[in-house]
């Protein structure tokens, strides 16, 4: 296997001092000195893009994004505040982002760290793209398999649909979502995540498959890890508890007539 784009990125960010990598959700974060430089931005929210977002001079965004609209776009979010969007798979020179990579740097790292600096570093291009499961996590067989039995399953619940939360399907009762389903790119970990209720939520954590969802979790909102152990039964309980809590007084009568 070659080199791919992902590797090449962590590469650039591994040559300037003091680098450290996090992963946020669903993406990862280059840091000097506890700020983000740069965002390793693969298939946000299912916008397609694999991407890196990363911090710029006063006016380099407007000067980049209007000369190489090809290599170079406003990210979302962090765009407001001046940082850059640099694609990463058309063809742009990759001795160009590695430029890019260090102007980000220079704009957050210690006066000492800055001083280091030197050109930026001759990089091997990739030769590979992303690996498929990293662009799309959902894409391995166990979870399409996963999600196509939920999917047939909220099919048989009244007035549901499906949706996309953060880039992820979820599923709604009406226009409130009752269940999601996600699998983290970096920690490969598949999970569905469903209403519970505070109570419930507090006992369920004592069994290690549970975790409370930082965004939900005061909402009583609970996630459950599937990657290696999938009782659907398990699931369709929890789901329903989650369904009826959202739905409306007609969807539980039709539920009930059923």
């Amino acid at each position: 296997m070659g080199k791919d784009i992902g590797a090449t990125v962590r590469e650039i960010c591994a040559a300037l001092p003091d680098v450290e990598e996090r992963h946020g959700i669903g993406m990862a974060d280059f840091r000097v000195a506890g700020r983000t430089f740069a965002t390793l931005a693969i298939n946000y929210r299912g916008n397609g893009r694999i991407a890196l977002w990363a911090r710029a001079p006063e006016g380099a965004q407007q000067h980049y994004v209007g000369s190489e609209p090809a290599c170079y776009f406003v990210p979302p979010h962090v765009g407001a505040n001046g940082w850059l969007g640099i694609y990463l798979d058309r063809g742009n020179d990759w001795l160009a982002i590695a430029g890019r990579v260090q102007e980000a740097f220079a704009q957050v790292a210690p006066a000492a760290l800055r001083r280091q600096l030197g050109e930026p570093p001759a990089i091997e291009p990739p030769t590979e793209t992303i690996d498929p499961e990293e662009l799309d996590p959902l894409s391995a067989p166990h979870a399409q398999d996963m999600l196509r039995r939920l999917r047939a399953w909220c099919a048989t619940l009244p007035e549901t649909t499906e949706g996309q939360q953060f880039g992820n399907p979820a599923f709604k009762a009406g226009n409130k979502t009752f269940l999601a389903v996600h699998r983290d790119r970096y920690q490969r970990r598949l999970t569905v995540t469903v209403w519970v209720g505070i109570e419930l939520q507090a006992a369920l954590t004592d069994d290690p498959r549970f975790a409370i969802p930082d965004h939900a979790g005061h909402q009583g909102w609970i996630a459950l890890d599937i990657e290696e152990h999938f009782d659907f039964d398990e699931v369709q309980r929890l789901a329903l508890g989650s369904y009826r809590h959202v739905a409306l007084k007609r969807m539980l009568r039709a539920l009930d007539e059923a």
